[in-house]
């Protein structure tokens, strides 16, 4: 079964939908500058690599943290630093989650009002993480509208949703953009059913797009078992991929090392401390790269966010409040 996800709740708001328009990450590393758009997202970018320089480091797997910024804030992601060194125990924060609608024509890229005023509000929703050495991405998420990432029907297609999705990159000033094929309901409202060449292409044309910066997978869904077509293999082209199913071990089936993987999944809400530490010491065992956690909130979980910090980097969390 999937993880206990209650992301409902953002398919049900309104928003705001768009027109169409490397390689691994070191631990607390500054986020990429873009090749494009010079303005506020360059200046951003310029900002923020500065602020990170000063960042402290650590030795150890990269961690994840998903918000559902229905109900959080992104700036409780950088809350968490480790007693030992002062760095931050979270790499890579994503914004869960933006939706890829279908307009009975084209995929569109929408925002529901909460994602819509994170974005607005980079300023200070986003750029103080990214000055604290934390990547920002994006996640992508089915609508119920039968537009997926396995079912654009030709590689133009494919490729117009890749350039919105960069486009989002470059305006807001992120660092890349995380995949999660669920909810699609792919062949609603006459929608084609998933094929072999519409991840591949997209996952292509993105990274053409954005050859510098984070691309992710939620290791589910149709697209997560179509990574190859006519001899391409596109999974080199992520940074990491993830299991989607919290408080288990699963290796995500895709052509990444050991060190762009987290098997381990957990739920900081409903997963045992004990399971937490217990999946800690696997992915240490097994030389795995990438940690990931979900529904990070706004309380003091500094005790349970320990359990796992003292495995997979010898020190307790501090929470700064």
């Amino acid at each position: 079964m999937r993880g206990s996800r209650s992301r409902w709740r953002i398919l049900l708001a309104g928003g705001l939908t768009l027109a169409f328009a490397g390689v691994a990450g070191v631990a607390q590393a500054a986020p990429a500058t873009s090749a494009h758009g010079q303005s506020r997202a360059a200046a951003s970018a310029k900002a923020s690599a500065k602020g990170s320089a000063k960042a402290a480091t650590k030795s150890g797997p990269v961690s994840v943290a998903y918000v559902e910024v229905n109900n959080n804030s992104m700036l409780n992601v950088g809350k968490y630093t480790l007693a030992n060194g002062g760095a931050n125990v979270f790499d890579i924060a994503v914004i869960f989650a933006a939706n890829i609608n279908y307009d009975g024509t084209n995929a569109q890229l929408y925002f529901n009002p909460q994602v819509q005023s994170v974005l607005d509000n980079a300023a200070t929703q986003i750029r103080p993480l990214q000055a604290q050495g934390i990547k920002v991405e994006l996640s992508i998420l089915g609508n119920h509208q039968g537009a997926g990432f396995a079912n654009f029907p030709s590689q133009s297609a494919a490729a117009a949703f890749a350039q919105q999705l960069s486009n989002a990159v470059t305006q807001y000033g992120l660092d890349g953009i995380d995949f999660d094929d669920e909810y699609a309901d792919y062949g609603t409202n006459g929608t084609g059913q998933p094929n072999a060449s519409s991840f591949v292409y997209l996952v292509q044309a993105l990274r053409n797009d954005m050859p510098d910066k984070l691309i992710t997978m939620y290791d589910i869904g149709p697209s997560a078992s179509s990574l190859t077509y006519n001899g391409t293999d596109v999974g080199p082209l992520f940074n990491y991929a993830w299991n989607p199913y919290y408080d288990s071990w699963n290796v995500p089936s895709i052509n990444l090392p050991n060190s762009q993987l987290s098997p381990a999944a957990i739920d900081v809400t409903s997963t045992p401390s004990s399971d937490a530490a217990s999946l800690a010491q696997q992915t240490v065992d097994g030389g795995y790269g990438v940690f990931m956690t979900y529904n990070l909130g706004a309380s003091d979980i500094h005790d349970y966010i320990s359990s796992f910090t003292n495995v997979l980097y010898g020190s307790n969390a501090v929470y700064s409040g």
